[in-house]
């Protein structure tokens, strides 16, 4: 059975016309912005070819770009919002120990016995720190978000399909075995 072909990811998207001459204005997602150049040509969500650089520059809070696509300050400014991703063959190999957010998404999750409790859907960002929404715990059909940190998910290993969480008792505690204390006195 051929492998399944892996979603492109979101590396950056963009944001407008820049000038009269028909440069695009880029806002980059990635950790380092100016790697991002590096992914191109963009693709859509869907993996097909959308955006081809010809020549770029960094200008405050991006970069612009000329592109084989858009010509005209119209058609960049219609562009504005258009989502650019690429494809993880096209990343850099991350250093030993160091892996990409998008690696973590269908991992199994495991609690510190080895009991499979689900598979991480999604890793958020809501500005304080990363979450993992984990689904399929314990059967159930909805969703639940942790804190990934070291302290909670103290083992990532991508080879192994695998995240292991650290007390994963208290994230997953079913309701009608375990008392809630809400703070009231009775």
């Amino acid at each position: 059975m051929p492998a399944p072909k892996q979603k492109p990811i979101l590396v950056a998207a963009i944001a407008g016309a820049f000038g009269v001459r028909g440069e695009v204005r880029l806002k980059s997602f990635t950790e380092d912005p100016a790697t991002c150049l590096s992914y191109a040509p963009f693709v859509d969500e869907e993996g097909r070819e959308i955006l081809h650089i010809t020549s770029s520059r960094k200008i405050k809070d991006g970069f612009a770009v000329f592109t084989d696509e858009i010509k005209t300050c119209e058609e960049a400014q219609a562009k504005k919002s258009t989502k650019l991703y690429a494809f993880r063959e096209r990343f850099a190999e991350p250093d030993e120990g160091d892996f990409y957010q998008a690696d973590l998404v269908g991992l199994c999750v495991e609690d510190e016995d080895g009991q499979s409790l689900g598979r991480i859907k999604a890793v958020l960002n809501f500005g304080a720190s990363d979450l993992l929404e984990i689904t399929g715990i314990l059967g159930k059909e909805q969703s639940w978000t942790i804190p990934f940190s070291l302290y909670h998910v103290p083992v990532v290993d991508i080879d192994g399909g695998k995240v292991v969480l650290h007390e994963a008792k208290t994230f997953f505690a079913d309701d009608a075995d375990e008392p809630v204390d809400n703070g009231e006195q009775a």
